[in-house]
């Protein structure tokens, strides 16, 4: 069992930045592959980037592609998304998640554990 918590999310304008970070407790974080979902009012959830147990191979969305970056610190049970270059597009709750299976997952059904999501909102 593992217990995530997001934090970091704030109002930015535009082009601007914002790093959200993930706490992890329970279980060692090096055993869990991560993922960054997001969503918005009346939106699906979708995927944003998922990183490996080493940190070492990451997936980014399309739309978040060169803008964000996803790592982690296995040695402090934090995982990190920092995002650049924000758009209004951008605003949504973030939420980080993990799971267990082997390989990277893109999909939000196959992650077990989520935290309680960070708001992101990005004026014009």
């Amino acid at each position: 069992q593992v217990q995530l918590v997001e934090s970091g999310g704030g109002l930015v304008q535009a082009g601007g930045s914002l790093r959200l970070s993930c706490a992890a407790s329970g279980r060692t974080f090096g055993g869990f592959v991560l993922g960054w979902f997001r969503q918005a009012p009346g939106k699906e959830r979708e995927f944003v980037a998922v990183v490996s147990r080493s940190g070492k191979s990451i997936i980014y969305a399309d739309s978040v592609k060169g803008r964000f970056t996803t790592s982690r610190d296995n040695a402090k049970n934090m995982v990190y998304l920092q995002m650049n270059s924000l758009k209004p597009e951008d605003s949504a709750v973030y939420y980080c998640a993990a799971q267990e299976t082997v390989g990277l997952r893109l999909k939000s059904d196959d992650y077990d554990y989520w935290g309680q999501g960070t708001q992101v909102t990005v004026s014009s």
